[in-house]
């Protein structure tokens, strides 16, 4: 790599160089990263402190997407934030490779993730009397390895090519954060096969994802048909969950990768929305929509800010008062 390139590090435009318009950016994005990390931290504790909840794939599943989701928004949004205090925003080459590495990492994992979800919906929903059978522990943790696996063998291949690709100037790349269009777009030489790898790689990979999670759901939703009132609307919100999170992780994907590698304006607001939004949505989408969820962490606030009973009554006995 030394070899070839000859720039140590990259110049970021951010998303705006008015001073105003920046300390507004940083005041949201503050509160949307805080809110992210707390929303999905929260979700995971919730999960895990509750054997119940546990025990279920699809709680299980919901575990390591939240995780990741609080990994692919502290890859882009820490730097991001603090860069709006700076008129001068930089990453070295290093940094750059490395931010292109583990943000492809986390979003191919959760995207296998995903697809893992939707399996066991169609499991649960489509053949109810082997659902404990089929989607047994050992299966739950087949799919995640699987999941890890293959969001580093697709961010790897990608990260191997791009590093080799020669940079000997200009280093101004027009976004807030190191992605693989952009590069190319400063690589001096012919990019178009490494291009066509990108779209494939990753262009590809998500239109067909996304294809096959489309039809799994609409074969889950077609065999509703056959179910009561009740266990129809049961399904229905939960998949109705599930197909809103597909829907904004996959749309900014496939707009940003499957598609001629080219540079817009508008690409910052995609990025925007999938490394930073999206997070967002995740726990107000699964929490608001989810009994389940929702009592649990109900029982998780009392049981952690809320003194217990007996607490309540050893302190009050040695002021002969009682716990109401």
């Amino acid at each position: 790599m030394q070899n070839q390139s000859f720039i140590t590090e990259f110049v970021l435009l951010g998303l705006s160089q008015n001073p105003d318009v920046q300390k507004i950016v940083f005041v949201l994005f503050l509160f949307v990263y805080m809110a992210t990390v707390s929303g999905n931290l929260l979700i995971v504790v919730t999960i895990l402190s509750t054997p119940a909840l546990l025990s279920s794939p699809m709680y299980f599943f919901l575990t390591f997407l939240s995780f990741l989701d609080v990994c692919i928004s502290s890859v882009i949004g820490p730097k991001m934030i603090v860069d709006l205090f700076y008129k001068k925003k930089t990453i070295s080459f290093g940094g750059c490779m490395t931010q292109v590495f583990v943000g492809h990492f986390f979003a191919g994992t959760e995207v296998i993730v995903l697809t893992a979800m939707a399996y066991d919906r169609y499991v649960a929903i489509c053949k109810p009397l082997h659902y404990s059978s089929i989607m047994n522990s050992r299966l739950c943790g087949i799919l995640i390895g699987v999941a890890w696996l293959g969001g580093f063998l697709h961010s790897i291949i990608q990260i191997v090519f791009t590093s080799q690709l020669p940079f000997c100037g200009p280093n101004i790349i027009d976004h807030f954060m190191c992605d693989l269009y952009p590069l190319l777009k400063l690589a001096c030489t012919d990019t178009y096969v490494f291009g066509l790898l990108v779209v494939t790689n990753s262009g590809f990979f998500c239109i067909l994802i996304f294809s096959l999670l489309l039809i799994s759901y609409g074969v889950i939703l077609f065999s509703l048909r056959s179910h009561s009132t009740e266990g129809q609307r049961k399904a229905l919100s939960t998949c109705g969950s599930h197909i809103a999170v597909v829907v904004m992780l996959f749309v900014p994907c496939i707009y940003e990768y499957a598609r001629p590698p080219f540079t817009f304006s508008f690409d910052k607001i995609v990025e925007i929305f999938y490394t930073m939004l999206t997070p967002l949505m995740n726990p107000l989408i699964y929490t608001f929509r989810n009994k389940e969820m929702k009592n649990a962490m109900k029982k998780l606030w009392k049981t952690s800010f809320i003194p217990s009973e007996e607490i309540c009554n050893a302190v009050n006995r040695k002021k002969n008062k009682f716990c109401v």
